[in-house]
Order: structure tokens, then C-alpha cells, then sequence
């Protein structure tokens, strides 16, 4: 059952009415919480990109972290060597996020699918932070680089607060723009192309360019977010980019559900919340990690948005595959 048009306009309203009321959160929370939260902020829009390509487009691929690190690298580098302002680094950050996507599209583009995608992008991102260890004049190694302190409008950006602000904005901006992007006549062929690729080639579409634009958007919106992780650790290096980070984003995608804007909110949040609950278990954290994954996808296995969507209509998102 699909959402009717007075639900639709619930569902708008309530995208801008919960962003609106987080404008309070830094008034109400203490600053170790609002340094988690601007910590979910960035990965809400790791697990956005990722499933991009996994969910929407369908392709098992693996790059996302070496999309991460580009756009962080990016960032530190343009601020530490270039002297530009980090605010103006973000933009340059996705610039370079959307490069590696159509680096790491060109095997696709070669015909390789499923398993042998997986690998050839696994391989990409290794590559990436190979460069990261050994481009020690550009990257420092494995010492990494120092954010510089800055102030934005006589605003310090080593407040929380002001990165808060910052990180929802941006967030919101880059999800509402995917949405719209999956609503285009692009977005329809993304998901023609997960569906049937050598129907929808048939169809006249080109889908190699329709790849290439999936992957370059999904490295745009993680690199802004490699950008955001920058300012937020105050400090970029090497193992911020490694297999780790690859499965726990892997996980916030399945968790959440392949496909599903929602999804990737909802995998972002639990994921990166959970883990700084479970710290109050010391030695425990991993295996209650690894039991909550493996019973969320036994008893909801297309993720944490299938029980919204049994709950109410509006939150039925028209692209997602059940």
C-alpha cells in the first residue's frame, strides 16, 4: 500500500520538522554526547553513499572507504598545505570523492560485476591508503596530518556545538538531494539498471554512464563526509581508512536496508550510538556488536526500515525493493 498524497505531505513535513527541533540538541545534551552525534551526522552520510551503490544501483562494491579517505585526505591537505579555509575544503573534498568514483567505476564499465567488482573496489581502496602510508610528503604518513584550529564568522570550529550545526546542515542537504536524485529520470534508471541491466540497455538507455554517475555521486557524498571527519577528529590518518571502517559501514547499510535512504539513517544511528553504549561492557563490546547485527538481519532481514514501513505508510519509500 502505497502512501496517499495527505501522507506524502506528513512525510515532508516531518523531514524538515526533525532537523528543525535537532537545532535544539546542543542546548540539552552534554558535550560528550554532541561528539557522537556529530559522529552520526558524519556517518549518516557514509552509509548514504555506500548505499547508493550497493542498494540503489545494485553493485557489490567496496570502495566506499577509499571514497572516505580521499575526501578527509582532501580536506586536511588543502587546509594544511594550501592554507584554504576547511569551510571551503568541503566542496573540494566531494570534488575528489566523485574523482575516485569514476576511478573506481572504470572496472565496471569493463562489464565486471558481482564478486569480481567487490574485489577490484576492495583492491582500490587498499591502493588508497597504500598511497595514504608512503606519499609522506603530501599525506605524512603514517603520522598523518593535523587539522589547523579555525574560526568560522568568530565562530571557534573546535566547538562541538558549531560542528553540530555545521554537520546537520550539510546532512540534510546531501540526503535531500539524493532523494531528489532517486525521484530524476537519472534515479529511475539507476534502479532500472539493479533491476535488469540488459533490459534497460535495450531500452535505450546508456548504462555505463548511468554507473558512472552512481558511483560519482556516491564518492561526492562520502567525500564531503571525509571532509566533515576531518574537522571532527581534528587529525587524518591511515587506519581512520582500513577494512574496519569498510565492514562497520557494510553493516550500518544491512542493518538499516539495502536501498533505503531511511535505512541509512537508521543504520547509521543505531550502529554508531550502540557501540558507545557497550562501552559501559568492557571486553563485551564486539561479541553484543556481532549478536545485534546477526538478530536484527534473522528476524528483519531487509533491515531496521522494513518495521517502520509495517508501522505506517508514510514511511514507504517508492524506489526501495522489497
Amino acid at each position: 500500500m502505497m502512501p496517499t498524497s495527505a501522507q506524502l505531505r506528513f512525510r515532508t513535513i516531518l523531514f524538515w520538522l526533525v532537523p528543525a527541533l535537532m537545532l535544539a540538541v546542543p542546548m540539552v545534551v552534554n558535550p560528550y554526547v554532541l561528539f557522537i552525534i556529530n559522529g552520526i551526522l558524519i556517518f549518516v552520510l557514509i552509509t548514504l553513499g555506500f548505499n547508493f551503490v550497493i542498494g540503489n544501483l545494485g553493485q557489490l562494491a567496496f570502495a566506499n572507504t577509499a571514497f572516505f579517505g580521499i575526501g578527509a585526505y582532501s580536506s586536511a591537505i588543502a587546509t594544511t598545505s594550501l592554507g584554504l579555509p576547511w569551510i571551503a575544503t568541503i566542496p573540494l573534498a566531494g570534488l575528489a570523492g566523485a574523482l575516485g568514483g569514476f576511478l573506481a567505476s572504470a572496472a565496471a564499465l569493463r562489464g565486471i560485476r558481482l564478486y569480481y567488482l567487490a574485489i577490484i573496489t576492495l583492491a582500490f581502496g587498499e591502493l588508497m591508503r597504500w598511497i595514504y602510508v608512503h606519499a609522506k610528503s603530501i599525506t605524512g604518513g603514517t603520522d598523518g596530518l593535523s587539522m589547523p584550529r579555525e574560526t568560522l564568522l568568530g565562530f571557534s570550529l573546535t566547538d562541538d556545538r558549531v560542528k553540530f550545526y555545521i554537520f546537520l546542515v550539510l546532512t540534510v542537504v546531501l540526503v535531500k538531494a539524493t532523494l531528489n536524485l532517486l525521484r530524476s529520470h537519472i534515479g529511475r534508471s539507476i534502479m532500472a539498471v539493479r533491476e535488469n541491466e540488459v533490459a534497460t540497455a535495450s531500452l535505450g538507455i546508456p548504462t555505463s554512464r548511468i554507473i558512472v554517475i552512481a558511483f560519482m555521486w556516491s564518492g561526492f557524498v562520502v567525500g564531503c563526509a571525509g571532509s566533515l571527519f576531518a574537522l571532527h577528529t581534528a587529525y587524518v590518518f591511515p587506519e581512520s581508512f582500513g577494512m574496519l571502517q569498510l565492514i562497520v559501514s557494510f553493516a550500518m547499510v544491512i542493518v538499516g536496508g539495502l536501498g533505503s535512504v531511511l535505512g541509512s539513517i537508521l543504520g547509521a544511528v543505531v550502529l554508531t550510538a550502540l557501540p558507545e553504549y557497550l562501552r559501559s561492557f568492557p571486553g563485551m563490546e564486539e561479541l553484543f556488536f556481532g549478536l545485534i547485527v546477526i538478530a536484527v538481519l534473522l528476524l528483519l532481514p531487509q533491515g531496521l526500515a522494513s518495521l517502520l514501513r509495517r508501522l505506517s505508510p508514510i514511511f514507504i519509500e517508492r524506489y526501495y525493493r522489497e
